[in-house]
């Protein structure tokens, strides 16, 4: 075996470790305060269980989990040092079921989705399948990352790609604090290309929408509000105009589990969750309308089980053996993770849900 396989395989071997490690974590109810109910028991009381996957609506592919940041809340564990990409034969699997989907939406996502080698070529060849909506999930920040990036706005603008993009607040402090420092005037910089070429104004279509993420073990607040608050504070100090921002619940997995134990906040957030539980939110999240597709092809109900290691329930488990009809009506795999997009007013990768 060459040392690059080597590498590989141990890589890929600590990421399970680390999912099974966070599966226990996840498992493991009994707190001080009492025990937690699991996320199984409380759709039974609403009459939600099984959670069952509806049509598909939305193929997300991951696309590598290599990254130009490694910010503290990252649920895939980003960053430069990871080497897990997807290969031009696997995204041409996906392609060929782009074609034959019934899927009105195709969301690109990573690490940072531009750093796979085959990104350009992979958008080229999706954007003649003729999806409604092509998403491409950017950190904003790669675009000012080297000069191979400096054209993105150009090119996401010729293939009419819906640009989805982190931002955690409109003030440099809060935002380097989560992202690291130079992100917020790098993600500033980047914003204003986007809208040099039409992304973001309110009559384009062309569509700039932001993603808001909470800094700290609290959910976020109302996503209409902070809209305003977003639309008014960036176009008063940097002339930023964008369409929509999505709120999206921190979900206890990866790097911010990690942050919630360390940090000893892991008991409040999981009751926060619970209280929070809205069985509203249950009907319309994510992975009923959803597909999550791994940089290496296999199939998840969402890209939080994807980092947790819970595959499809079905027969059809990796990219190369799709079978629409398979996945289908199958039961969405569940774990106490699962409170995090129930919650409140739900979350999803679209936003709130109720």
């Amino acid at each position: 075996m060459t040392k690059v396989k080597t590498q590989s395989l141990q890589k890929r071997e600590s990421a399970l470790a680390n999912s099974k490690r966070q599966i226990e974590i996840l498992s493991n109810g009994i707190f001080k305060n009492g025990e937690l109910p699991t996320f199984a028991t409380k759709i039974k009381e609403t009459n939600q269980f099984p959670l069952k996957a509806n049509t598909l609506e939305i193929l997300q592919i991951n696309v590598g989990y290599m990254c130009n940041q490694v910010c503290e809340h990252c649920h895939v564990d980003a960053g430069p040092d990871r080497k897990e990409i997807m290969t031009k034969a696997t995204m041409q699997q996906c392609l060929d079921v782009i074609k034959t989907t019934g899927a009105h939406t195709l969301d690109l996502t990573g690490g940072a989705p531009e750093m796979n080698p085959n990104f350009r070529w992979f958008v080229e060849e999706a954007s003649k399948a003729g999806i409604k909506d092509f998403i491409v999930r950017s950190n904003l920040t790669i675009i000012r990352a080297n000069k191979k990036y400096y054209d993105l706005p150009e090119f996401f603008k010729k293939h009419n790609v819906h640009v989805v993009s982190s931002m955690p607040h409109w003030t440099r402090g809060k935002t380097d604090k989560q992202r690291g420092s130079g992100v917020f005037d790098a993600s500033i910089k980047a914003l204003q290309e986007l809208n040099a070429v039409g992304y973001g104004m309110p009559e384009s279509s062309l569509r700039l929408d932001l993603v808001y993420n909470p800094s700290g073990a609290f959910l976020p607040g109302d996503q209409m509000a902070m809209e305003k608050d977003f639309k008014k504070a960036l176009m008063e100090d940097f002339s930023i105009q964008f369409h929509h921002l999505f709120a999206i619940t921190n979900l206890p997995i990866s790097r911010f589990l990690d942050y919630l134990i360390a940090s000893e906040n892991y008991e409040d957030y999981m009751y926060q969750l619970v209280e929070a539980y809205n069985p509203s939110a249950v009907a319309n999240v994510m992975c009923t309308n959803t597909l999550s597709v791994s940089w290496d092809g296999y199939l998840y109900d969402c890209d939080f089980n994807q980092m947790l290691a819970l595959p499809v329930n079905s027969k059809a488990k990796h990219i190369s053996e799709y079978n629409e009809a398979q996945l289908e009506g199958r039961s969405i795999v569940i774990s106490q993770h699962c409170y995090g997009c129930t919650a409140g007013a739900g979350s999803s990768c679209q936003g709130t849900v109720a």
